[in-house]
C-alpha cells in the first residue's frame, strides 16, 4: 500500500498559512486542501440567504445541502460554491467578519471535517487551518504552527485586499485580526492551539519564500 503524505499547518489569521501551504504543495506534487475557504464559502452562502449565523441547526441544514469543491484554473486554485467560482466572493470582509461565528458550530465543525478527512485518503496532501494538526490530521507527517506579530498580519492583509481592489484599512483589520485571534482560541469547539508534536515557525521577518523552504526543510527530516 501507497504511504500518503501529509502536511498540516495551523496558525492564526494571516499569518501565511495558504500561501506556504500553496508553494509547499506545488513543489512537491501534493494536493493543496484550503479549509478555511470552506468554511468561507458555508458562510457566504448562509450570509445571501439570510441565515442567522447563530443559527447552528439552519446552517448545518444548509450545509448539508452544499457542495464545496476546489478547482485548479491557470496554476491558481479555486473555490467553487455549488458549481460557482466564489474565490473572491469568500474573501470580502463581510465574510471574513463572520466566519469565525460559523467555524464555531459543533455540527459544521464535524461535517467539514469529515470531508477534509475524506479529500486526503487517497493523497499526499498540504491542508492548512486552524485545527489540522490536532483534530483533521493527527498522525500528519509533519506538523507546523505558523505564527507572526499581529501588526505584521494586519500589513499582509491590508497590502493583499488593496492588491485585491478590495477597500480597507490598517487599523481596522488591525483590530478585526485581534479580535479574531481571541475568538479562536477561547472558543469551545476546536479552538485554535499548538499540537504538541508541531514545529512553530515565526513568519514575522521572514519572507514567503524563507519559510517554504524551511517547511521543506522540517518535511525531509521528518521523511528519513
Amino acid at each position: 500500500m501507497k504511504k500518503y503524505i501529509t502536511v498540516a499547518i495551523d496558525g492564526p489569521a494571516s499569518s501565511g498559512k495558504s500561501t506556504v501551504a500553496k508553494l509547499v504543495a506545488k513543489e512537491q506534487g501534493y494536493i493543496y486542501i484550503d479549509t478555511g475557504a470552506m468554511y468561507r464559502a458555508i458562510t457566504l452562502k448562509a450570509i445571501r440567504k439570510g441565515i442567522d449565523l447563530q443559527n447552528q441547526k439552519q446552517l448545518y441544514s444548509l450545509l448539508k445541502k452544499t457542495e464545496i469543491s476546489f478547482d485548479k484554473q491557470d496554476e491558481k486554485q479555486h473555490t467553487l460554491l455549488d458549481g460557482e467560482d466564489v474565490t473572491s466572493a469568500i474573501r470580502q470582509t463581510d465574510v471574513t467578519n463572520n466566519v469565525s461565528i460559523v467555524s464555531s458550530h459543533r455540527s459544521i465543525r464535524k461535517e467539514l471535517v469529515s470531508r477534509q478527512k475524506e479529500m486526503s485518503k487517497d493523497h499526499s496532501v498540504v491542508m492548512d487551518g486552524r485545527d489540522i494538526g490536532t483534530v483533521v490530521l493527527p498522525e500528519a507527517t509533519l506538523k507546523i504552527f505558523l505564527v507572526a506579530d499581529a501588526e505584521e498580519r494586519a500589513k499582509r492583509r491590508y497590502e493583499e485586499n488593496i492588491e485585491q481592489g478590495i477597500d480597507a484599512d490598517y487599523e481596522t483589520i488591525l483590530e478585526e485580526i485581534k479580535q479574531r485571534d481571541n475568538y479562536d482560541a477561547t472558543r469551545k469547539e476546536s479552538p485554535l492551539k499548538k499540537a504538541q508534536d508541531a514545529k512553530v515557525i515565526d513568519s514575522t521577518s521572514l519572507s514567503i519564500e524563507e519559510v517554504k523552504n524551511e517547511v521543506l526543510e522540517l518535511l525531509q527530516k521528518n521523511m528519513n
